[in-house]
């Protein structure tokens, strides 16, 4: 135990001494701040829209579809310019004069590009809309201006049945007044704090996935590194495997701890300032039902889960290339879990997210995003027992494997390491 110690030790000073833990630790807030205001970023500095509206059908509904656009829940609002190249005399030929602008072959009249064009013409008994745009993936602009003429349509319909404006005006006024109950609630009506449990669950899963990627990316190359300067040797000379193995799993997993406890005592005390409710939300989360005990639970058994497979990967490879082909398929599996853990937030109890949660590679990851809607004891006793037994063997065949690995020459063998998995060396 102590020699184990001693070089998880070793492991952490080793990390913790270079400039790139320290920048990590420093540019992790820029990362997390980048991907949430980016969007906004790029939103604000895109240029307008500028936007043409054609008006066949005599009933005004170009102004309609203009403050639609105007004012759309699409990603940039749009100005509205004159529609150039007309008069029109029909749909057709609007879409054929319009179609140079909106390709950028031609400018508008005071310059700057076309990018969306509204055409509206009668069809039977209501009215179509030929929305021409530049981007096909925003569909902002398309809900908008559907919303905007059925509203349209269905004022002036009621107008030619002789219903006034000021019914109209009132009809229009009138909204249900919706108010969310649910039993979870603490008063009965949710409010924000009721939906924390939530959000939490989720931050769990996605911060465990993100530790795996990190710490196994961590240990893959320690132990590549140490292999190919024969240091390995020199450490299964002065200690046994599973020293050395536990030794490299606790040292990295303190690496990593040390990056997220810091920024999440930050993250704490900011919280803590700012609004003393939600911080004691927060805390009520994790201490409702000990739901800190379910983290660390599947925090510990997947971190283990996975650190075990990619320190014995790590001692069958001397290049990153070797290392990348291995852990190819891997990765693909890793890319599953994100997919899934935001659907569990709202259907936690669906069939599929169910399934997965008894896969021993996903238990950790959606057990952590099924947290809020506090899981069955025996499932989660049961999901617990079965992850770590899969670690169990794990480790059963990771140690003859490892030190197979550690002390082959040359490169990855698929003989030597299925071999090793039977506790022999292949002929």
């Amino acid at each position: 135990m102590i020699r184990l110690l001693r070089i998880a030790r070793r492991e952490y000073l080793a990390y913790v001494r270079t400039p790139g833990f320290w920048l990590s630790l420093l540019l992790l807030p820029v990362g997390l701040s980048t991907a949430v205001l980016a969007p906004m970023a790029v939103q604000h500095n895109a240029p307008t829209p500028r936007v043409a509206v054609v008006d066949f059908t005599g009933e005004s509904l170009s102004g309609v579809v203009g403050g639609a656009l105007a004012d759309s829940g699409a990603s940039t609002k749009a100005v509205i310019v004159p529609a150039p190249g007309g008069p029109f005399a029909n749909p057709v030929e609007a879409s054929a004069r319009l179609e140079p602008y909106l390709r950028g072959q031609r400018t508008l009249p005071g310059g700057g590009r076309l990018d969306a064009a509204a055409i509206i013409h009668p069809a039977g008994d209501t009215v179509a809309v030929d929305l021409w745009t530049r981007n096909v993936v925003d569909s902002g602009y398309e809900q908008a201006v559907s919303a905007a003429v059925q509203d349209a349509i269905r004022r002036d319909r009621l107008r030619a049945l002789g219903v006034d404006a000021k019914t109209l005006a009132r009809v229009e006024s009138l909204s249900p007044v919706v108010s969310l109950f649910s039993p979870k609630a603490a008063t009965g009506k949710v409010e924000t704090e009721d939906r924390l449990p939530e959000i939490v669950g989720l931050a769990m899963g996605l911060l465990l996935w993100m530790v795996v990627l990190t710490g196994a990316g961590m240990l893959l190359n320690s132990v590549m590194e140490e292999k190919t300067s024969r240091i390995i040797e020199v450490l299964l000379s002065s200690a046994s495997v599973p020293e050395i193995m536990g030794g490299k799993i606790l040292g990295v997993a303190a690496v990593t701890g040390t990056i997220l406890a810091f920024w999440m005592s930050i993250a704490g005390v900011v919280i803590a300032v700012r609004s003393p409710e939600m911080a004691m939300g927060l805390l009520g989360v994790f201490t409702h039902h000990a739901r800190w005990a379910y983290f660390a639970l599947y925090f510990a058994g997947g971190y283990l889960m996975f650190a075990t497979l990619y320190v014995t990967v790590g001692a069958f490879c001397e290049t990153t290339r070797e290392a990348q082909t291995l852990l190819g398929p891997m990765m693909i599996i890793m890319s599953i879990p994100p997919i899934f853990m935001s659907q569990a937030i709202a259907h936690p109890d669906a069939p599929l997210l169910r399934t997965l949660t008894w896969i021993p590679l996903f238990t950790p990851f959606m057990m952590a995003a099924r947290a809020a809607n506090d899981p069955p004891l025996w499932e989660i006793a049961a999901t617990g027992a079965m992850m770590f037994t899969v670690t169990a063997f794990e480790l059963w065949v990771a140690v003859p494997a490892f030190k197979s690995g550690a002390l082959a020459t040359g490169r990855f063998d698929i003989r030597v390491f299925f071999g090793s998995l039977v506790r022999r060396q292949a002929p």
